[in-house]
């Protein structure tokens, strides 16, 4: 989860409360205080709630939690005159794009590197590592408008952020840091996306890094920021963003955004960003039934202004079937609200978890411990003695390490995440061996021989299936030192009678592998890791390892 570093003169300038007061109630607002020392502390938000990745969101959630400025805040959103002319280029390669200008702003070190870092958690989180989403901010004047996004050859050169040469877009994907970590974006691109000004200068090669022209300083004092991406998620990252430099004093101005025609039809024009609230219906019945305590009308509401949403007055004391309403404003920067669930939790934050007195459950039971747990006890033992030690890995993977890496064929059984969070987990790992190598790449500064194990779930089919996995490391590992292992787990998993043959897994040598039959079901492997493996996870010397059904 995120940790945001809030400092202690920016809370206090930015809300006009004390520090101890700050202190003290934080927490109660759903964060985790990871540490404090002499003049910033460091604190956990939850991935949900990306409007408090900044110093500044959180100060405005601050004023509205403590009483200070209560309810929805409204931005007023000028009018800039900036056109951004979206060419039809650039639809098949990143079709979405939203901007805005936030102007008349006076920033310092601190504010700037917030801003910074504002944009990266918003690429990590919403922008799933910027493959959905991606943001630039850019010193408006630096540039002149209007702009245009279009896709254009890879040899357009332009100079790329922290560098003083003129790189080509090619060049910027193999040489440039940004670029390497990121050019997996645009594979199997023709052209790249690029947002220039009337006067073909660069502000942007999205989604991989802004030009070094537009580069924000002290010295800025008008912003222009871009958001492209793949789906609409554009336009909650460009409130979040808009509202949180808004919150140092500037003021947000909107951008016209004109589209290509479709063929025989007017051309879209639309104009961003917009901060008109989301609106929902919730019952008071359900809130005190939810929550377990008994709230009026006048209670819901101040709880949700405390938690910076808005209630229409006219609707909210009325009723609706003998029932009482609230109709309730969600702030155009809040990702999190997808239920009338999510806004009755915000009451209950609003009205003071602290407040709510616990309760011993009407119902006493008796737990017991799985008879999966007792196997893994029991198959935790037998590794130790041999030798070995525990390790957890995440069952969130990718296939590039699942079967690239491994020299393994992708197996249809495999189990996909809907919507990964980055490219390192895009699936359910369907066998153990790979983490356990990843686990050895992070630890090559260690001494060796390194012997570690883990047992846990892989998922098939969409199906949970316990595993023990097991891998060794040191200048002389061989085929008869994993056998021997594999062995004695055997004898002492009671499978003594398993047929050991010969094994086709990519991931091992040929010659020095082996597949573990048991009434004529395969139920592991084992052998030398293939050195193309060992390779591509960065390792120098022999491996061998197993991976066997529990």
């Amino acid at each position: 989860m995120p940790v945001i570093r809030l400092s202690y003169e920016d809370l206090e300038d930015l809300t006009g409360v004390r520090i101890e007061k700050i202190k003290e109630r934080l927490p109660l607002m759903c964060a985790d205080v990871e540490r404090m020392e002499a003049d910033y502390m460091d604190v956990e938000f939850f991935p949900n709630r990306p409007d408090l990745f900044s110093v500044e969101g959180v100060s405005r959630a601050l004023k509205q939690f403590l009483d200070v400025e209560p309810g929805l805040v409204r931005y007023e959103v000028g009018k800039s005159g900036i056109e951004m002319v979206v060419d039809a280029s650039v639809l098949e390669v990143r079709p979405y794009i939203v901007c805005g200008v936030v102007k008349n702003l006076r920033l310092d070190s601190g504010a700037i590197e917030s801003l910074m870092l504002l944009q990266e958690h918003l690429h990590r989180g919403i922008g799933r590592n910027r493959e959905k989403v991606s943001v630039g901010v850019h010193d408006l004047a630096k540039v002149k408008p209007p702009f245009k996004y279009l896709a254009v050859e890879p040899g357009f050169s332009f100079v790329p952020l922290d560098y003083e040469e003129e790189m080509t877009m090619d060049e910027i994907l193999e040489q440039h840091p940004k670029g390497v970590a990121f050019r997996y974006i645009l594979e199997g691109k023709q052209k790249y996306p690029l947002i220039l000004d009337s006067d073909r200068n660069v502000l942007s090669f999205p989604p991989i890094i802004n030009a070094e022209l537009t580069r924000v300083t002290e010295s800025t004092t008008d912003i222009f920021i871009d958001v492209t991406g793949m789906n609409e998620n554009v336009s909650i990252a460009l409130n979040i963003i808009a509202s949180a430099i808004a919150e140092r004093g500037g003021q947000i101005q909107s951008v016209v955004l004109r589209y290509p025609s479709p063929e025989g039809g007017r051309a879209e024009e639309k104009e961003t960003p917009c901060f008109e609230p989301a609106k929902m219906e919730i019952s008071v019945k359900e809130v005190n039934s939810l929550i377990g305590i008994d709230l009026s009308v006048e209670e819901c509401k101040l709880c949700c202004k405390r938690m910076g949403l808005g209630v229409e007055e006219s609707v909210a004391t009325g009723k609706r079937g003998g029932e009482e309403m609230l109709l309730v404003e969600i702030p155009a920067y809040r990702f999190d609200i997808l239920h009338s669930w999510d806004i009755i939790e915000d009451i209950a934050i609003g009205y003071g978890y602290d407040r709510i007195e616990p309760e011993i459950p009407g119902t006493m039971v008796i737990g017991e411990v799985h008879p999966i747990e007792d196997k893994k006890e029991a198959v935790r033992g037998i590794m130790t003695g041999l030798g070995y030690f525990e390790v957890l890995t995440f069952t969130l993977t990718s296939e590039r390490k699942q079967f690239e890496w491994m020299g393994r064929k992708r197996r249809e059984e495999k189990v996909n995440v809907a919507s990964p969070i980055s490219s390192e987990h895009t699936m359910l790992r369907c066998s153990i061996l790979p983490n356990l190598l990843d686990i050895l790449s992070l630890n090559k500064h260690r001494d060796l021989p390194q012997r570690i194990f883990e047992v846990g779930p892989v998922v098939l089919n969409f199906k949970e299936k316990y595993r023990l996995a097991a891998v060794s490391t040191h200048a002389s590992a061989n085929f008869a030192e994993v056998k021997s292992v594999v062995d004695a787990v055997l004898k002492e998993l009671g499978l003594e009678e398993a047929a050991l043959v010969e094994s086709e897994d990519g991931a091992f040598l040929e010659g020095r592998r082996a597949s573990i039959i048991t009434n004529g079901k395969h139920i592991g492997v084992f052998g030398e890791i293939h050195p193309e493996v060992i390779l591509n996870f960065g390792l120098s010397y022999p491996v061998v390892g197993f991976e066997v059904d529990i």
